[in-house]
């Protein structure tokens, strides 16, 4: 999972690119990079890292233009490359940047057809250095001296034909302008917007509305799967539909975890959408627990805060804040490894003994993925004097891995896999455990949106919109996300710094 912007503009965009990267900084937190163009030339910066340990004012002052592109990166296959910080770029046609969001569950195949067919050279393990070269090499073969915008819809027509799995892209073509792409099925979010200036019309593009909304543009409407928008460096604004048989299909655990509560996505406020859930959770929990025991209602900070006041309002229970979060260590669920995922918890969090002395109390969290925080946090809860400890999820059981750009384990490293909601709750150490239902949660988001019919919610159910997603690509998968394949990368890249 990782945050995109664009931005085509009458004035400098390095600044407010810098800032939407700040505020896209929960989107990812493995590196980050801008490049802007300015008469004919990309000027570039990027690094492994937070968004303010990348970028220094001497960085700023040189990336100078009216136009740019930023990504920050999570890695989907647990690597920390410094050769895999995006924006990456090729010179042919015309000098392109592009950065990307999300996985290209083909990705062996493209990259073969690449180097076999297309006569390409990838030099990094990247599905996003495949998808540029594909683009590169679609436009390459549309390509004239005069500049013409409908031959980067031809391209773009192509890159949905060869590609399969989940992207949100944004390109930018020397002097010529911005391409932003959502893939067929609108996996990943993409939204663009507008800013009036004395000067005129101000473009951005990004994955989420708050980036938007964080440097004053208007939020206009999200891009639709399989479109395709391109802003010309003068300001001058096209689309379109590029993709034989869109069908908007968004990931549901963006709206359960990933985005931020105040951004918008298909139309759906996620704030209101995590409040609905806490409200069919509650449900749940007076169905299985109808005289139930339970003296305050604890969430697990921060995504879970709006689904627990709702859970304790409708349980008539109290709403505490029983964890203090320090907030200068990354989320647990984007650790590389299980060793680096235990320490950091009890770094994360801190108890307030006083809040579970003596209490019974329900924690609620927005997913339970490999069980190993949540039962620390259990244990944490026992530790400060609660006297029994029930947990609530958000979500479903995470029983499978994701595989459109959310760095999920192989099977076997989900708590949920091959288990009964029994044994998690035995192994996490509650005392009682309660799952949200997945029809009950996409109605929690779909009541925000009447038109939104499905939902990639692979994750909990195993069922892969792309339709491509066998047992071989599973095992494929595993050899590159399970901790020990993690843990010997980034043992190689050490050693390669």
């Amino acid at each position: 999972m990782c945050g995109i912007a664009g931005i085509v503009a009458h004035s400098a965009v390095n600044l407010d690119l810098y800032e939407s990267l700040s505020v896209m900084q929960h989107r990812g937190q493995d590196a980050a990079g801008i490049t802007t163009c300015e008469n004919g030339r990309f000027y570039m910066r990027k690094g492994n890292g937070l968004v303010r340990d990348v970028f220094f004012e001497k960085h700023m002052q040189r990336l100078p233009g009216k136009m740019g592109i930023a990504h920050a990166r999570y890695p989907t296959a647990g690597t920390s490359s410094s050769a895999e910080a995006q924006p990456l770029y090729v010179n042919s046609p015309y000098g392109i940047a592009l950065a990307h969001n999300g996985n290209l569950t083909n990705a062996d195949e493209i990259k073969e057809e690449l180097f076999l067919s297309d006569l390409r050279h990838l030099n990094t393990d990247s599905d996003t250095e495949a998808l540029l070269n594909i683009f590169a090499h679609e436009l390459q073969l549309q390509a004239r001296p005069e500049f013409n915008v409908d031959d980067i819809f031809t391209a773009v027509s192509a890159i949905h034909r060869r590609c399969r799995g989940g992207y949100a892209v944004v390109a930018m073509v020397v002097g010529k302008g911005i391409l932003a792409i959502r893939d067929p099925n609108g996996i990943r979010p993409l939204v663009y917007g507008v800013r009036e200036t004395d000067m005129g019309t101000d473009y951005m593009v990004a994955s989420e509305s708050v980036a938007l909304q964080a440097q004053g543009f208007e939020l206009v409407r999200d891009i639709e799967p399989g479109e395709a928008v391109f802003i010309s460096a003068d300001g001058k604004f096209f689309s379109k539909q590029c993709a034989e048989n869109p069908q908007l299909s968004p990931c549901i655990f963006e709206y359960v975890y990933f985005a931020r509560p105040d951004s918008i996505l298909d139309g759906v406020s996620v704030y209101k959408a995590r409040l609905r859930m806490g409200q069919t959770l509650v449900q749940k929990i007076l169905r299985e627990k109808p005289d139930h025991d339970i003296d305050v209602v604890i969430p697990i900070p921060d995504t879970s805060r709006s689904t627990a006041l709702e859970v304790a309002y409708h349980l008539n229970v109290k709403y505490r804040e029983g964890f203090i979060k320090n907030r200068y260590i990354g989320r647990t669920f984007i650790m590389p490894g299980q060793k680096e995922r235990k320490k950091s918890v009890r770094q994360k969090l801190n108890p307030i003994a006083l809040e579970f002395a003596g209490k019974n109390v329900l924690l609620v969290d927005d997913s339970i993925v490999r069980g190993t925080t949540s039962k620390q946090i259990v244990q944490m809860a026992r530790e400060a004097g609660a006297k029994k400890v029930y947990m609530a999820s958000a979500a479903p059981p995470v029983r499978y891995p994701n595989v459109y750009g959310i760095d999920m384990a192989s099977h076997d490293e989900f708590v949920a896999h091959n288990r009964t909601v029994e044994e998690i709750t035995k192994i996490i150490g509650a005392d009682w455990l309660v799952y949200q239902d997945l029809e009950d949660l996409k109605s929690a988001i779909k009541k925000g949106n009447s038109a939104l019919e499905n939902f990639d919610s692979s994750c909990f159910d195993g069922i892969y919109v792309t339709k491509d997603v066998d047992d071989a690509y599973f095992e494929r998968l595993s050899d590159k996300r399970n901790d020990a394949a993690k843990q010997a990368h980034n043992k190689i890249t050490a050693s390669q710094l």
